[in-house]
């Protein structure tokens, strides 16, 4: 989780949404990504998203079977959508979203609750949650700060 938190720190900087991610197989990292969204003006360029289309590219397929993904933030819809797509097993994440998690933590919205090509992927919650949350408080602080008074 480190190394994800490694990567939120990147897009941090960047003035992007803090969110890392790191696909790891047999323990070695395989992938990684940060997310880019604004930099990219990019809907999809999630950290999810770049760090599973890296693994794929270190590997040479898209069936990334085995694979375990580690999120600083609960994985979104899309992003829960292309890791059964690439047949990673398991998912581990910081601190869940509200809003747009797609791993449960939204009522009725479980991606990771079928799996339609094969076992269920295993997703664990709450690893290293106040460093990832720190992450995002920090961001959404500054974007308040910076943000023009409301007028009247």
């Amino acid at each position: 989780m480190q190394f994800a938190i490694k990567e939120a720190e990147k897009a941090l900087e960047k003035g992007e949404v803090p969110i890392g991610a790191v696909i790891v197989f047999e323990d070695k990292i395989i992938g990684r990504g940060h997310n880019l969204t604004e930099t990219l003006q990019d809907a999809t360029a999630h950290a999810e998203m770049i760090a599973i289309t890296a693994g794929a590219a270190s590997q040479a397929s898209w069936r990334l079977d085995g694979a375990t993904v580690y999120a600083t933030v609960e994985p979104c819809p899309m992003c829960c959508g292309a890791i059964l797509l690439s047949r990673i097993v398991k998912v581990v994440y910081g601190t869940e979203d509200p809003r747009f998690g797609g791993c449960g933590s939204v009522s009725k919205v479980n991606v990771m609750s079928t799996n339609p090509f094969g076992p269920p992927v295993q997703v664990i919650s709450g690893i290293k949650q106040a460093e990832c949350q720190s992450l995002l408080k920090a961001f959404f602080q500054k974007l308040r700060e910076n943000a023009a008074p409301e007028e009247f």
